[in-house]
């Protein structure tokens, strides 16, 4: 567990992140990955649900005639279901996806990319690590999606992190992610999911910080849902857009 320190001016104990916090989660998806997957494919429906919201305000198309081309990043993808799979049935999208679990984007590989290539070969991307060390030019993405990922940084990378995909997305892009709905400096499970190895991690602002903090980076909040999700934990849903100008 973490130590927690006191600051001098604030009697509250402070929260520090392990520091080799990233590898340990890295470890644990990759360990967890199946039986993670299982788990969670039982709780697809709010994921789909504000996927569809974000769609809904995306140039789609299901026939074969040509539409304006969409970028989607994805931060978080996992196995690619159903997220991932859902934005590539679109064929006027293009996928950049990324995932910290070598194990995930190895599934992901086989569930989105069959052998031999079918055309999503062509519109999807890859890519392995930290979602905060990736680097993209400016106005890349038409959308972000980050679906449970963001949870998983601490606290002060996740405004960092918002400050990031706003630099991505071009004028008028949305950004679709999910945050934890209650306050935590940081919060560490030694046995998620898994005796063993299921050691995980999450930090949130809370429901009114994290939309200030969204607010803040230059983003219009345009749903703001908190849903209760899973095993009885409550996140916030975000769907928010950046100014044309």
């Amino acid at each position: 567990m973490a130590k927690q320190t006191t600051s001098s001016l604030d009697s509250k104990p402070l929260y520090n992140p392990p520091a080799d916090l990233k590898s340990r989660v890295k470890a644990s998806y990759d360990a967890i990955a199946p039986k993670y997957n299982k788990w969670t494919s039982q709780h697809s429906t709010p994921r789909l649900h504000y996927l569809n919201q974000l769609l809904s305000r995306l140039p789609t198309t299901t026939s074969s005639c040509p539409l304006t081309p969409v970028s989607v990043l994805e931060l978080g993808c996992g196995c690619g279901l159903p997220v991932t799979q859902k934005l590539l049935s679109h064929p006027n999208f293009s996928v950049t996806a990324n995932d910290l679990s070598s194990a995930q984007l190895a599934l992901a590989r086989t569930s989105l990319l069959p052998n031999p290539p079918g055309p999503a070969h062509d519109r999807l991307t890859l890519l392995e690590g930290d979602m905060l060390a990736l680097d993209f030019p400016p106005a890349t993405f038409d959308a972000v999606v980050a679906m449970y990922s963001i949870i998983h940084l601490p606290r002060a990378e996740q405004v960092e992190m918002l400050h990031k995909i706003v630099a991505w997305l071009k004028p008028g892009g949305w950004v679709l992610a999910n945050f934890a709905a209650e306050e935590l400096a940081g919060k560490e499970m030694q046995n998620w999911l898994d005796e063993d190895k299921g050691w995980m991690f999450w930090s949130g602002w809370g429901t009114e910080g994290t939309a200030e903090k969204v607010r803040e980076v230059g983003l219009e909040v345009v749903v703001q849902d908190t849903v209760e999700d899973m095993v009885d934990v409550k996140f916030l849903w975000i769907l928010a857009r950046k100014s044309n100008s």
